[in-house]
């Protein structure tokens, strides 16, 4: 499995440790993934992601996961959330 979220594609970063006196060792950067189960409106469905707290807080923010999946590019979502994408998209296409 992957370090990298699910729904904005942010992953690992490298960097260095700088020590006081300048000494530089190469480090890793992990991004804050959290194990999470969103439910789609549109579906009635439950899904299980591991996505970032920044993220989680992006769904939240835009109103659910529908909301986000459908303002968001397909180029950051993992292959999970674009077949997720594509049935919200399937969907609510029928709904209207």
């Amino acid at each position: 499995m992957s370090r990298s979220c699910e729904l904005t594609g942010k992953g690992v970063q490298s960097g260095n440790n700088v020590s006081h006196a300048n000494n530089k060792t190469k480090r890793r950067f992990l991004p804050n993934l959290c194990n999470v189960t969103l439910i789609s409106d549109a579906l009635g469905q439950r899904y299980r992601l591991r996505v970032s707290a920044a993220a989680l807080r992006s769904v939240e923010h835009r109103g659910g996961l529908d909301a986000f999946l459908l303002k968001s590019s397909e180029n950051d979502l993992s292959m999970r959330a674009r077949l997720l994408r594509r049935q919200i998209v399937k969907k609510t296409a029928e709904a209207a």
